[in-house]
């Protein structure tokens, strides 16, 4: 089933639940400005509407690590994409608040699991030297999803067709279930399930020969510690790690892209543009979002995801400055609104090239082979917990305090990641995960 030429395949479809995460993020952006007039919202049902799929995220998260420890990745990528395909449907056909939240929440159930399982895949299927390359892939999935959506919303504009902007997500939940067929088991949990020779088939369809040994050896050797997954995160030389990667992931939520994702027409509005100009400036957001993330898709393992994520806050720091102060001294206009739209986009671009895909990248690579889909669950539980905050506070302290004081706040933040990130995060580029995994024993004397 799984010859040479599907190496390609197996990495796209192990990727693809991060497009789905993607455009039901980005989704719900356009659809926002319709379904009020279908379905009477307040500022609290707004945010608890967005926000709902982030309550099933944290769940999901929370469950899919252990399940993929106990099951295999693929069998929950299964079962994600049978979520996905019923939770978008439930949200097309949503008759009340009620019934669009709770279509939500199970969407979030599928967002949370692939937010935890696409980055553990990718990094246990990838060979060392490109794993930050092929690790990038879920981010621009993510980015590629979140456009595809916004694209969606300014089809369906014209004909105020929310509805059909939540129910086409069924079309790449339904690829996905399909790509099921494509994708092997992750060689490193066969090896942790005593099946060597089928771990060693499945890396003849991603690396060399003479690499295969080598990595075969040093997942032995790892698999020799008796701790459990719960023991090990607990541990102290894999405890630290596990509060870099939860704070990591906390601060890539609350630095301020999901602000811009979720709610783009809406602060485009604010800033003064009409409805059709607001959606079609997120399509411009989306394209940028995209092609930078390829940049860091070749860069990433050159430069190493700790100099990205520096850079990165620079960046982002000052566009949002920019952005407050525009706004703050010079009011609302159709230009400062078009500046608003630039300065943005540049924001989009450093997130894009830095934050987007090294987080998503790092996660896994700090935790033990026996732990890891429990630690990257659980760091992504608090990704979503973080998201949660945002989109669900984000309308209130819109309306609360205004938009100038908000960027000025998010631009803080980046300021605290930029020290964060300087300080406690190591680099893992170029070292193989058992690389990593023996140097933090030694670091502890373990």
């Amino acid at each position: 089933m799984f010859g040479k030429t599907n190496k390609g395949l197996i990495y796209f479809f192990g990727a693809l639940g991060g497009m789905l995460y993607g455009y039901d993020t980005g989704v719900i952006s356009g659809a926002l400005l319709f379904i009020q007039k279908d379905i009477p919202l307040t500022s609290f049902m707004q945010g608890f509407v967005v926000s709902a799929l982030l309550i099933g995220a944290i769940v999901g998260a929370g469950l899919s690590g252990p399940l993929s420890d106990r099951w295999g990745r693929r069998r929950v990528v299964l079962v994600i994409s049978i979520v996905y395909i019923i939770g978008s449907l439930a949200a097309a056909f949503s008759p009340n608040a009620t019934a669009l939240v709770i279509s939500r929440i199970i969407l979030g159930l599928a967002v949370g699991g692939s937010t935890a399982l696409v980055p553990v895949y990718l990094a246990e299927m990838a060979p060392t030297h490109v794993r930050g390359s092929l690790g990038s892939l879920n981010q621009l999935m993510i980015t590629i999803g979140i456009l595809v959506a916004y694209i969606i919303n300014y089809a369906f504009t014209p004909i105020e067709g929310w509805r059909w902007m939540l129910g086409l997500a069924v079309v790449p939940a339904i690829i996905l279930l399909i790509g099921v067929a494509f994708m092997p088991e992750s060689p490193r949990w066969l090896i942790k399930k005593n099946r060597e020779k089928e771990a060693r088939e499945v890396m003849k369809l991603t690396r060399e020969e003479n690499e295969i040994e080598n990595e075969i050896h040093e997942m032995l050797e790892a698999e020799k510690d008796q701790e459990t997954a719960w023991s090990l995160l607990k541990a102290r030389w894999v405890r630290p790690m596990l509060i870099v990667g939860i704070v990591l992931a906390i601060f890539q939520q609350i630095i301020g892209i999901n602000a811009i994702i979720y709610y783009a027409p809406t602060i485009f509005n604010h800033a003064g543009l009409g409805s059709s100009a607001s959606i079609l400036g997120t399509v411009g957001i989306g394209i940028v979002n995209v092609l930078l993330t390829l940049v860091a898709i070749a860069v990433i393992d050159k430069l190493g995801r700790k100099k990205l994520m520096l850079w990165g806050n620079v960046g982002m720091v000052i566009s949002l400055v920019v952005i407050a102060s525009i706004l703050s001294f010079a009011g609302l206009s159709t230009s400062t609104a078009w500046v608003t739209v630039v300065f943005l986009g540049l924001f989009i671009v450093f997130f894009a090239a830095t934050w987007g895909p090294a987080v998503w990248v790092i996660l896994p690579e700090l935790f033990p082979l026996k732990a890891r889909g429990a630690g990257t669950g659980i760091t992504t539980l608090f990704l979503s917990l973080g998201n949660l905050v945002v989109s669900f506070l984000f309308p209130i302290l819109l309306g609360a305090i205004g938009i100038v004081p908000l960027f000025f706040i998010f631009a803080a933040i980046g300021v605290l990641a930029f020290i964060f990130v300087a300080i406690f995060v190591p680099e893992t580029k170029g070292r193989s995960l058992e690389e990593i995994e023996f140097d933090l024993r030694k670091k502890f004397g373990v």
